[in-house]
């Protein structure tokens, strides 16, 4: 049974840069045909894709964020990290990182974090 927990900072100041963590357990992360990906919900408005991880290490990022955002991974602790640089308070949310894997032909997301908030205030 795979399980994703999120961690980090649940206060970051204007234009610092957010650093959170994803530590899964239950499933590699370089395991084929998986995905790794970070999503957030602003307050009071629906999801947002951010990016993803692919097992190659490579990472894709949302055109919206494609300046300012990185995903990495440490392997040997089944770990990747999501980098937002130069934040500011649209940036406040709950962010989950979430498993994206095959299910009958197609994709869908199969395994959630239970989020971490994250609030961009002075």
């Amino acid at each position: 049974h795979v399980q994703l927990r999120e961690s980090g900072p649940a206060l970051v100041k204007p234009s610092q840069t957010l650093s959170l963590t994803c530590t899964v357990s239950g499933a590699s992360i370089t395991t084929n045909e998986y995905f790794w990906n970070w999503i957030r919900q602003p307050p009071g408005k629906g999801l947002e894709y951010m990016g993803y991880l692919s097992i190659s290490g490579s990472f894709q990022v949302s055109p919206a964020l494609k300046s300012r955002t990185s995903i990495s991974r440490d392997t040997s602790k089944n770990q990747f990290t999501l980098q937002l640089t130069s934040v500011a308070p649209e940036d406040t949310a709950v962010y989950y990182c979430v498993r994206l894997g095959p299910f009958q032909g197609l994709y869908e997301y199969d395994s959630w974090g239970q989020g971490t908030q994250v609030s961009v205030s002075s």
